[in-house]
C-alpha cells in the first residue's frame, strides 16, 4: 500500500503564494521602523529615552518644579503700572429764575483730553499664607520626585519582563518545535510499520492525533512569540530583529542578603511609593498649615505715584501725588469659610497618614511574597532540569519497551510530550525566577542602571528573533507528513 502525500508541486506553489503575500506586508513594515538587534542594556535606554509614561512622568515634575516658582512669586515684590489717555465732552444746561418772574438760561459745551499715570509698588513683610504655600511647593517636589523614581524603576522592570518573556516564549517555542518534530517521526514511523502490516490503524490514527496536537501548540507558541516582541516595542517605541539569548551559565541562587528582614528593611526605607507617600502626608500637613494662616492678618509696605494732567478750558497745570506707607490687613469673618477649610485639610491629612501605612504594609508583603518566591525558584529550577534529566530516561526506556513490544506507541507519544513538556516548565521556572529577583529589588528600591548592566552581563549574544511559521521546521514536517492512510 503506497502512502499519500501531497504533490510535491502543489506543496511549493503554496509556498511561493504564501511567500507572495507576504512580501508587499514585509516590504512596508521594513519601511515603516527599521528593525534593529540589540541586548537588554540597549532596550533600556531606548526605553529610558523613548517610554512615554516615563516622558509623562518627567513632564510632571517639571510642571510641579515650575510651582514652587509661582508661590515663591508672591512673596516677591510686585510692581504695577496703569496708564489712561481720554478724550472727554461735557454739556451743561441749567435754568435759573430771576427776581421778576422770568428765567435765564445758561449753557456751556465743553471738550477736553486727558492723561493719567499711576504706578504702584508693594512687598509683603509678613504674609503667613504665601510662605506656607511655598512650604508646600517644596513638599510637592519631594513627594514628585519619588513619584519619578518609582516611574523610572517600573519601566526598567517593564523593560526587562518584556525582554525575558520573548526569551521564554522562544525557548517554549522551541521545546514545541523539537517535540513537533520528534513526533513527526513517531507518525512516519508507524504508517510505515502499518504499511508492512506491524500494528493496526489505531496506531497510526494515536500518533496522527498526537502531531496534529503538536503542531497545534506550535503555532500557539509562535503566536505568543510574536505578541510578546510587539509588547517590547510598545515600551521603547522601536523594533527589534532580534534580541540577546540568556546564558544557560546564569547562576540561579537565593537573593543576597538572604535575611528576608533585611530586604523588608531596604524596602522601608528605599522604596520610592513608600518615601512618595510619606512626602504626601507632608504635603497635607502643608494644607492644613495654609488653611490655619487664613486666620492671621498680613502686613504689606506699598509706594505709590499719581500723575494726572488735561487740557480743560480755563485750567492749566498737573496733578502729582506720592505716597510711601505700610498697609495691614486682618480677617474678621469669613462666613466660617476658614473653619470649614481647617476641618477639610485635618481630614485630608489624616487620609494620606491612612494612605502612607497601607503603602508601607503592602510594600512589607510584596517584599516578603517575592523573597519567599525567589527562594523557591532557585529550588524549582534545579527540580525542573533533573525533570529533563528523568524525562529523557523515561523516553529512551519506553521507545526501546517499544521496539521490543512491551510498550505502544500512545507510551512513546506520552513520553515525547512529557519530555517536551519538562523542557518548557524548565524554561518557565528560570524566567519566573529573573522576573521575581527583578521585582524583588524593585519592591526594595534598588533596581537602577547598574542593575540592569550586571543582568546584560550574562546574555551569551546567541540571537532570538521571531520566525515566519511558514519557514520552520515543523511547518515543513508538516507539509510533507500529510494525512494517514485508510484502511
Amino acid at each position: 500500500m503506497m502512502r499519500f502525500r501531497p504533490p510535491r508541486h502543489s506543496r511549493r506553489t503554496g509556498r511561493r503564494l504564501s511567500r507572495r503575500a507576504l512580501l508587499p506586508a514585509l516590504i512596508a513594515s521594513a519601511f515603516a521602523a527599521p528593525l534593529q538587534a540589540a541586548d537588554l542594556l540597549t532596550i533600556t535606554r531606548d526605553a529610558l529615552d523613548n517610554n512615554a509614561e516615563l516622558a509623562s512622568a518627567r513632564s510632571q515634575f517639571g510642571s510641579v518644579e515650575a510651582g514652587r516658582d509661582v508661590e515663591r512669586a508672591d512673596l516677591l515684590p510686585q510692581v504695577d503700572v496703569r496708564g489712561n489717555a481720554a478724550h472727554s465732552q461735557q454739556y451743561e444746561s441749567q435754568v435759573a429764575e430771576t427776581t421778576g418772574g422770568g428765567a435765564d438760561r445758561f449753557t456751556a459745551d465743553d471738550r477736553y483730553n486727558s492723561v493719567s499715570l499711576t504706578l504702584e509698588a508693594s512687598q509683603a513683610l509678613f504674609d503667613a499664607r504665601n510662605r506656607r504655600e511655598l512650604a508646600q511647593a517644596e513638599r510637592q517636589i519631594d513627594e514628585q520626585t519619588y513619584q519619578l523614581a518609582a516611574t523610572e524603576q517600573q519601566v526598567l522592570l517593564d523593560v526587562a519582563t518584556a525582554y525575558f518573556e520573548i526569551l521564554r516564549a522562544y525557548e517554549v517555542l522551541e521545546a514545541r518545535r523539537a517535540q513537533e518534530r520528534a513526533i513527526g517521526r513517531q507518525l512516519e514511523q508507524a504508517r510505515e510499520r502499518f504499511e508492512v502490516g506491524l500494528i493496526a490503524i489505531t496506531e497510526v490514527e494515536e500518533a496522527q492525533a498526537s502531531f496534529d496536537q503538536a503542531r497545534a501548540d506550535r503555532i500557539v507558541a509562535e503566536s505568543n512569540l510574536q505578541v510578546r516582541f510587539e509588547a517590547l516595542e510598545r515600551l521603547t517605541g522601536q523594533r527589534y530583529a532580534s534580541i540577546d539569548a540568556l546564558s544557560g551559565e546564569m547562576p540561579i541562587e537565593p537573593p543576597t542578603p538572604r535575611g528576608r528582614d533585611h530586604w523588608v528593611e531596604l524596602a522601608v526605607n528605599n522604596n520610592p511609593l513608600v518615601l512618595a507617600s510619606q512626602a504626601g502626608v507632608e504635603v497635607s500637613r502643608s494644607g492644613l498649615d495654609i488653611a490655619r494662616a487664613e486666620r492671621l492678618p498680613t502686613v504689606d509696605a506699598f509706594a505709590n505715584y499719581n500723575y494726572a494732567d488735561d487740557d480743560r478750558e480755563g485750567i492749566q497745570g498737573v496733578t502729582s501725588i506720592s505716597q510711601v506707607g505700610v498697609g495691614i490687613s486682618m480677617p474678621l469673618y469669613t462666613g466660617g469659610r476658614t473653619s470649614a477649610s481647617i476641618r477639610q485639610n485635618t481630614y485630608l491629612l489624616e487620609s494620606s497618614q491612612y494612605d502612607f501605612e497601607d503603602q508601607r504594609r503592602d510594600t512589607i508583603q510584596q517584599v516578603r511574597s517575592l523573597f519567599t518566591q525567589v527562594s523557591n525558584d532557585v529550588s524549582t529550577v534545579e527540580a525542573r532540569a533533573q525533570a529533563i534529566v528523568s524525562s529523557e530516561s523515561a523516553l529512551d526506556a519506553t521507545r526501546a519497551g517499544h521496539e521490543v513490544g512491551t510498550r505502544n506507541i500512545v507510551d512513546v507519544l506520552n513520553a515525547e510530550q512529557d519530555l517536551s513538556n519538562a523542557i518548557a516548565d524548565h524554561a518557565e521556572a528560570r524566567f519566573d525566577y529573573v522576573i521575581n529577583l527583578l521585582s524583588l529589588r524593585q519592591q526594595s528600591g534598588t533596581l537602577d542602571v547598574p542593575a540592569m548592566e550586571a543582568l546584560n552581563d550574562w546574555l551569551d549574544g546567541g540571537n532570538v528573533s521571531f520566525t515566519l511559521p511558514e519557514e520552520s521546521d515543523g511547518y515543513d514536517e508538516a507539509m510533507e507528513i500529510g494525512e494517514p492512510p485508510r484502511p
